[in-house]
């Protein structure tokens, strides 16, 4: 993981960090008697991770959101002032609730002016919501959300700047944490997940529930653990990679680097006897790339440098390879491949 966003304030108001006394509902008045977000970041800070603040923009405690929202909005802007200037560098605000009251006028311009008067280097994004997914926003917006759904190419044309993208999802059905939740998704299903947002060039935002005491359930301590042994497994493209013109069958896809190009190879079956093997035998079979340009010198499996024969039409952009399955034993659930070019 590159970065990881922590809620600060959620919608019931509680304040993870000294809200200066702007309010008592926070952690150094609580049992706690300390700040938890200094404590955070100087923990990013030591394993270079980019710290990222979530703040809520709705708040249920303040009875100024109901009664005098002008008023509210001030409170909230005093509060993000105090996340920007008693921290150090921060990487990003992510706020979240703006759909609750979507006929006000929230003040985006004056909340965002704060955070680049003290922080000019941070990503600002604002969560559409649900059903809103990839809806751009104020200019001073560095990313668009598309919570629990899928994300799609973004048409960047005649916009002002660049947007990135990221995609937040939860670990399981809901948001936060669960006493006598076993509904979890699959390591499998957050791979795929994860291939799907490099495919469009979105982030994956991944959403873990601590406990009460800020530990992290063991189940889930494993699914990050496992991807994360994937990540290893498939190398930096997961991380370097772009979207690529060249079009795929099925949910295949490319991310192109700077010298390479790299497949992502979905329902890759094992190889193996049918009386050992569940999916049965099989898993070889020719996958068709079109829109290649540049001659190709090699194709292989980034797990096992295992080289791979392919047949390349020049005049028709197209390429086509023999996807080997699996050796008995492992399964990727996606499998990546590198092409290397003779030129470009």
């Amino acid at each position: 993981m590159k970065y990881i966003t922590l809620t600060t304030r959620h919608h019931e108001g509680f304040s993870l960090y000294d809200t200066c006394g702007l309010c008592n509902y926070d952690a150094p008045h609580s049992p706690a008697k300390r700040d938890l977000i200094k404590e955070f970041v100087e923990a990013c800070n030591e394993d270079g991770i980019l710290p990222i603040f979530y703040h809520t923009t709705l708040d249920w405690y303040q009875d100024s959101f109901e009664n005098d929202f002008a008023s509210y909005l001030e409170y909230l802007r005093k509060s993000i002032e105090i996340l920007c200037t008693n921290y150090g560098k921060i990487g990003g605000f992510w706020f979240d609730g703006n759909w609750s009251k979507p006929q006000e006028d929230w003040k985006e311009d004056a909340l965002y002016a704060t955070i680049r008067k003290h922080q000019p280097d941070a990503m600002i994004i604002n969560n559409t919501g649900l059903g809103k997914g990839g809806m751009l926003g104020n200019i001073e917006l560095d990313s668009v959300t598309f919570e629990q759904s899928k994300p799609t190419q973004l048409n960047r044309e005649g916009v002002p700047k660049y947007y990135a993208a990221e995609m937040c999802h939860t670990i399981n059905s809901h948001w936060g944490i669960g006493r006598n939740d076993f509904n979890y998704k699959s390591t499998g299903d957050l791979i795929e997940m994860l291939c799907q947002s490099r495919k469009v060039g979105a982030n994956y935002l991944l959403n873990i529930g601590p406990t009460a005491q800020g530990g992290i359930l063991k189940i889930q301590e494993a699914l990050l653990e496992n991807v994360g042994e994937w990540i290893k497994l498939c190398g930096n493209s997961i991380y370097e990679g772009k979207p690529s013109d060249i079009t795929c069958k099925g949910n295949d896809f490319v991310l192109k680097t700077d010298n390479d190009d790299y497949i992502y190879v979905f329902n890759l079956s094992i190889s193996g006897n049918e009386n050992v093997t569940v999916e049965g035998v099989g898993g070889a079979g020719n996958r068709t790339l079109e829109n290649v340009i540049g001659t190709v010198q090699s194709i292989s499996w980034v797990d096992n440098n295992e080289l791979l024969e392919f047949k390349q039409d020049i005049e028709s952009k197209t390429l086509t390879f023999n996807a080997t399955g699996y050796p008995y034993g492992t399964n990727t659930v996606v499998r990546v491949a590198n092409i290397k070019y003779l030129d470009r």
